[in-house]
């Protein structure tokens, strides 16, 4: 099974920014946990991260016929980008929406997600082990089809 990582903005930042919402972990050392958590489940992950949205979708349309699953965490494109919404719906690959911080605990415009109904679940609150709770429910919805 081969699953897509995809990270939004200022995910890059981990370890530096607002330590106290995100954790002290830095994005390589993410990267490395996440890569050692996908072997054990048996899964192939592929991790990227942008800024810039136009990026994003290309990296959603180009998993198409490539990526059994998508993790995605789209920072702060999740409140309003539309674009990132489509290009979930248009691949159709079973994706599940990750977020480090609990964002229901935030900031009022945190709590709405535009580009959550283009998955099958969202995560969010449990730091960066959400993105090994993501895998695990992208394996048990793809055993299930």
């Amino acid at each position: 099974m081969k699953i897509l990582i995809i990270n939004g903005p200022n995910i890059n930042l981990l370890g530096i920014r607002e330590k106290h919402i995100y954790g002290k972990i830095n994005y390589e050392e993410m990267c490395k946990y996440l890569k050692e958590k996908a072997e054990k489940l048996k899964l192939n992950i592929d991790i990227v991260q942008s800024n810039i949205e136009g990026e994003l979708v290309d990296h959603i349309q180009e998993a198409y016929g490539k990526y059994d699953g998508i993790i995605i965490n789209p920072a702060a494109y999740t409140h309003y980008s539309i674009a990132i919404l489509d290009a979930l719906k248009a691949v159709d690959i079973p994706s599940v929406e990750v977020h480090i911080s609990n964002v229901n605990s935030r900031e009022e415009f945190r709590k709405r997600s535009v580009t959550a109904p283009g998955c099958i679940g969202q995560i969010c609150g449990f730091g960066i082990y959400g993105y090994v709770m993501a895998m695990m429910g992208l394996i048990n919805d793809l055993k299930q089809e």
